[in-house]
């Protein structure tokens, strides 16, 4: 069997595609339950947020579960093959552990560092785990990449500072458009992104921010976290209207924000913007929220998570550093897990070596009980406990050595010398 990664990154394919294989919260389930029923894997994980869509998984037949997945991934995208083949990205065995450590630890982020993908990792492991599509194997990867995403931000500075796509976008939009002191800031979206993007802002200090969402109570409930005002998506023209900045974060899957809305907030509002302030808009969402007709407004200006790449590039170079720390441990943890991985793969063979010499011993007593008849119960539990820790401490050595041995020349030879001489198949 092989562990593979398929799928397609922020550094492998375009946002227009990354937004098609973007799969909802509530639909992964169904999906990650989808892909490993496939005839070709055994196990999956999919890993799916703003920056990739990427498909785990142990197979049986390493270029048929290539074949699943892709065919998975058109399907998810409704995309031809020929459209999504140059885009894809794939490793196996140990450059796919390595490439699930880095991305865990931020090094595969477009904000190189940030926090929010060990959270994101940890979700999809734990939807794989309730659809009991990650069973013993993924569950050991998965484990392994949340510790090591851990180790990674406490043992380097790898999170500091900027570290998140929410807090990149705030300074992003202080680089374009300068002192945000006394700025009109629309967030729409409560969710997670939003709800960074809004505490952000309120750390920085001087934006007037407005929160627009479409549960009220989540909306105010983030609005008082951060000396905000709040309005429903019934106002978002108005909240528009009043703003200089919009920052768009929600999940809706379609545009929020198109020209027809802009040309409402024109003539709402307490200060109407027809022919007056520019208005910029940034759009985190994957889909994105803001219909592309919106960046050919004159009065408008549009930034998205591609423009958020190329700015967070510029700053790629002071992590540099913390980025070879990180590399470090990344290659330490992998031959960690290389060794667990394949110890474990001797534990079949050292349970079948105990099995069979607990039936041995089994067959002892029962063919001498008639000379232990006259033992009471707790002399018999004497003997049956003797006998145990006998057969275990004759049995320590060789199963220690099955386990060091395996995936060596030498641990091939001593797999089959047990094999031969405990008659085990």
């Amino acid at each position: 069997m092989s562990l593979l990664v398929v799928g397609v990154h922020h550094r492998s394919g375009p946002l227009a595609l990354l937004e098609r294989l973007t799969i909802p919260a509530d639909e992964l389930g169904k999906r990650v339950s989808s892909i490993a029923a496939r005839d070709n894997v055994r196990e999956a994980v999919v890993v799916s947020t703003c920056n990739r869509t990427e498909v785990y998984a142990v197979a049986e037949r390493f270029h048929g579960a290539y074949g699943d997945i892709c065919d998975f991934l058109c399907e998810l995208g409704d995309i031809d093959v020929d459209d999504l083949t140059p885009h894809l990205f794939s490793e196996h065995d140990d450059a796919a552990v390595a490439h699930l450590f880095e991305v865990a630890a931020g090094l595969d982020s477009a904000v190189i560092g940030e926090g929010e993908i060990l959270g994101q990792i940890r979700t999809a492991w734990e939807v794989a785990r309730s659809e009991t599509a990650a069973r013993a194997e993924l569950n050991l990867l998965m484990r392994s990449a949340v510790e090591v995403g851990k180790r990674a931000r406490s043992e380097t500075a790898i999170g500091r500072g900027t570290a998140s796509v929410s807090h990149a976008a705030v300074e992003m939009l202080a680089d374009v458009v300068g002192d945000l002191e006394g700025r009109a800031v629309t967030v729409v979206g409560a969710g997670s992104m939003g709800e960074g993007v809004a505490i952000a802002l309120h750390r920085a200090g001087g934006a007037r921010i407005c929160v627009v969402n479409r549960s009220p109570e989540r909306g105010a409930a983030l609005a008082e976290r951060v000396g905000a005002t709040t309005v429903g998506f019934d106002e978002l023209d108005r909240a528009i209207a009043d703003a200089d900045v919009v920052v768009a974060s929600t999940g809706s899957g379609e545009p929020v924000i198109t020209a027809e809305l802009l040309d409402r907030a024109r003539s709402v509002g307490a200060e109407p913007r027809r022919g007056s302030r520019h208005l910029h808009v940034i759009d985190i969402a994957v889909p994105r929220d803001v219909a592309p007709e919106v960046a050919e407004l004159d009065d408008v200006t549009v930034l998205d998570l591609d423009d958020l790449r190329d700015w967070a590039d510029r700053g790629r170079e002071t992590r540099a550093k913390e980025a070879d720390l990180v590399r470090r441990i990344v290659v330490e943890e992998v031959e960690n897990h290389r060794l667990e991985t394949t110890a474990r793969q001797a534990a079949p063979l050292v349970a079948s070596m105990r099995r069979r010499a607990d039936v041995v011993r089994r067959g002892e007593l029962q063919r001498f009980s008639g000379r232990l008849s006259s033992l009471d119960e707790s002399q018999l539990a004497a003997v049956d406990a003797l006998t145990k820790a006998i057969v275990s401490k004759l049995l320590h050595e060789p199963s220690v050595r099955l386990k060091s041995g395996v995936g060596t020349p030498q641990g091939d030879r001593n797999a089959a010398s047990v094999r031969d001489l405990f008659d085990l198949g």
